[in-house]
């Protein structure tokens, strides 16, 4: 807090301060001598022109400068321009080439899934002939005695089921390939895709960048727009990435192409195998059939002479026993004359010429018995031979119509419903 005498000493400066400083205005300014007059207004006049004539070249410089940075900014915005309009044909171009080279790649695609559709209904369609085909073979299986021979249409069955296999088998490597083609496919049309997409925003953006001018309303000062940034790639780098996108598209679609050209040689291929294979089965069941018709049939001849030498021979051993009863009254006859005359008496008991010829006629009768006899044994002997033989004939008979049941109802029909289209 400032005291009273502080206070007043304070005013006392102050005043005497004040009063000094009126005494000097109140004092007559000084006087200049008339020559320091005009010098003055020389230099005046002088540092005025000075003055002027530096103005006046700023004032040039300026319109020359201002004049020179319209031009060159006009110049570098045209350049620019033209630069921005360049860049969106180069950029136009490559995108019609991606959307060409994308639809070349969809097209090819959707054909190439055709083929992969081929490729199943014929693995589809192989299966049935192969169940078939392992049927008749199963079936054959059931043959019996001689006829269960590993003949013509059992060989030709088996390399059907073989040929099938395989088929099958290369279907199925083929339609693998075909899957792998097709993720290949989608995989490139992604990228081209993507690719396309960048294109269409680069032009988008472009086609803003050149319809902007210098009185377009939305123009602006962003910040920190004059930057390279780390994402950026070069021109080089930019037209390698699509040029690599399309030229691995045609890569794609011409392995594409050759695959289907393979598909197709593959499908005719096996169509062919397998109907020049199915029509050899045919043939060899044809053939068969009528090889044990044929047989069966000669066989049925022979039982039907079998059977007719079996009645001739049973009419032959009837004849025979008859002929051996037959015998027994005259050797009865002569063995009683024979033994009546050995009660003769005396010398009436001569062996006289009826004895003699009575002897002869029971050792006559009695061979023709025995040779009666051997004959009845052999003529037996041959009739169970014949019958043994007309029972193998009609085994034999048996086992070929049930060889016939096998091929022409069990398996021939069932071959029937087998069809190879092509596929």
């Amino acid at each position: 807090m400032i005291s009273g005498s502080t206070f007043q000493e304070f005013t006392c400066v102050v005043c005497k301060a004040f009063q000094k400083t009126m005494a000097r205005l109140l004092q007559a300014p000084p006087k200049f001598h008339p020559s320091e007059w005009h010098v003055a207004n020389k230099m005046q006049c002088a540092s005025t022109e000075s003055q002027k004539s530096s103005s006046e070249r700023l004032v040039a410089e300026s319109r020359r400068l201002v004049d020179e940075i319209e031009k060159t900014t006009q110049k570098t915005q045209s350049s620019v321009n033209k630069k921005i309009e360049q860049r969106l044909e180069e950029t136009k171009f490559w995108k019609q080439e991606l959307d060409n080279t994308l639809e070349q790649l969809v097209n090819e695609t959707e054909v190439l899934l055709t083929f992969k559709i081929r490729l199943e209904k014929a693995l589809e369609s192989c299966k049935e002939p192969l169940v078939i085909s392992q049927k008749c073979l199963l079936n054959r299986q059931r043959r019996a005695g001689t006829d269960l021979v590993h003949d013509e249409v059992e060989q030709e069955l088996v390399k059907e089921a073989e040929v099938l296999q395989g088929v099958i088998a290369l279907l199925e490597r083929t339609l693998e390939q075909t899957n792998e083609q097709l993720r290949l496919n989608r995989s490139t049309k992604y990228n081209l895709e993507m690719d396309v997409k960048d294109k269409f925003a680069a032009l988008m953006i472009d086609n803003y960048c050149a319809n902007l001018t210098n009185n377009t309303a939305d123009v602006r000062y962003p910040d920190k727009t004059v930057k390279i940034e780390e994402n950026f790639v070069s021109p080089e780098d930019w037209l390698y990435f699509s040029n690599i996108n399309v030229e691995k598209a045609d890569k794609e679609r011409n392995n594409s192409m050759a695959l289907r050209v393979l598909i197709d040689s593959i499908l005719s291929q096996a169509v062919n195998d397998m109907c020049k294979q199915c029509e050899m089965v045919n043939i060899a069941f044809r053939n068969r059939a009528k090889e044990v018709r044929d047989a069966k049939h000669k066989l049925e001849t022979l039982l039907a002479v079998v059977m007719e030498e079996t009645a001739s021979q049973e009419m032959n051993i009837v004849a025979l026993k008859k002929a051996i009863a037959d015998k027994e009254g005259p050797v009865k006859v002569a063995q009683t004359r024979l033994e009546a005359r050995n009660h003769r008496p005396g010398v009436e008991l001569c062996y006289d010429a009826v004895q003699y010829r009575l002897t002869g006629e029971v050792q006559e009768i009695t061979r023709n018995i025995q040779r009666l006899k051997d004959t009845l044994a052999l003529a037996e002997t041959e009739l169970k031979g014949l019958r043994r033989r007309q029972l193998s004939l009609e085994e034999e008979i048996q086992i070929k119509a049930d060889t016939l049941y096998i091929d022409e109802v069990l398996c021939m029909p069932m071959r029937e419903s087998v069809c190879i289209n092509n596929f």
